[in-house]
């Protein structure tokens, strides 16, 4: 019987209270004082949203001319590669044949003549007195 109560005045105090915070929502029609319109506000905030989404925009044009270039560049040195690894496989048939390609012969000969000039540049930076001529 007294939970019964009990029940009773806290459902009664509730009561109260909510009628209290419909008392006070009444009092609060309209905005605050000082404050501007929410039209206004919605206007702003829409035009910063629409300005923030172009820029986004840009940037992701941007990004992509960047990447497409990268792309372009990569397909070009593949094909290099492609022909590169063509002429290898020439000169390997060629090899193979018994003859010696003439373009393997002048690639060996510029790399003798690079070892060649990077002994005599290491020789120099030993003794910078001698000279090779």
């Amino acid at each position: 019987m007294q939970s019964m109560e009990k029940k009773h005045r806290e459902y009664g105090a509730n009561d109260k209270v909510s009628g209290d915070k419909e008392e006070r929502k009444e009092g609060r029609k309209g905005r605050k004082p000082g404050r501007k319109s929410s039209k206004i506000d919605m206007k702003a905030k829409l035009e910063r949203s629409r300005q923030s989404a172009r820029e986004c925009r840009a940037r992701k044009k941007i990004r992509y001319q960047y990447l497409d270039e990268l792309v372009a560049d990569r397909e070009k040195a593949v094909l290099q590669l492609r022909k590169e690894l063509e002429m290898y496989t020439q000169w390997a048939r060629a090899l193979d044949e018994g003859h010696i390609p003439d373009a393997a012969l002048k690639m060996v000969e510029e790399e003798k003549r690079k070892e060649r000039l990077s002994d005599r540049d290491t020789s120099r930076q030993c003794n910078p007195y001698l000279s090779f001529e």
